[in-house]
């Protein structure tokens, strides 16, 4: 695992509102914590085994702690004023957001676009498998609430769609 992996991996559970994540492979274990909702710090530790000595409850290895570079908190979306007539598309399942079928066609949908109830407006991959997102509303995409390729989390708000 490199860094940018062990950094993205930072930024999803921070996003995600999780207070905590351990992840265990043969080599290596990092567990992420995240402190009080709202306070943007992260903590990462990381241990790697020592092959070479074995382990004693007298020598045990050495645990690694280094502070992540702090991490902003998830924006909240303002459904407040003027976006309390719009209704708001969430995420049924964890994954990644894909606006797009593949790389080289266009987006589903872009703001202004008119929508039907069953047309797809996005596409999130769980566990390697591409789930169509369709709209259960008809309407006028106003705003596209989360970035391509973007982690997503269940009920994160995906699309604001102006109903009238």
């Amino acid at each position: 695992m490199d860094i940018k992996e062990i950094q993205s991996l930072i930024k999803f559970v921070a996003k995600s509102g999780a207070s905590e994540v351990k992840l265990e492979t043969d080599d290596i274990k990092i567990t992420i914590r995240t402190g009080s909702p709202g306070s943007g710090e992260t903590t990462f530790v990381q241990s790697i085994p020592m092959a070479q000595a074995p382990v004693t409850p007298t020598a045990a290895p050495a645990q690694q702690e280094a502070p992540a570079a702090p991490v902003a908190p998830a924006k909240e979306v303002d459904t407040k004023g003027d976006d309390s007539k719009y209704i708001t598309i969430k995420s049924p399942i964890i994954g990644t957001f894909y606006r797009k079928p593949s790389p080289d066609k266009p987006a589903f949908v872009e703001v202004g676009d008119k929508i039907s109830a069953g047309d797809v407006l996005c596409v999130i991959e769980a566990m390697k498998l591409f789930n169509d997102i369709e709209s259960e509303v008809s309407g006028t995409i106003v705003k596209v609430l989360v970035d391509d390729s973007s982690p997503v989390e269940f009920d994160q708000p995906l699309f604001l769609v102006d109903p009238s």
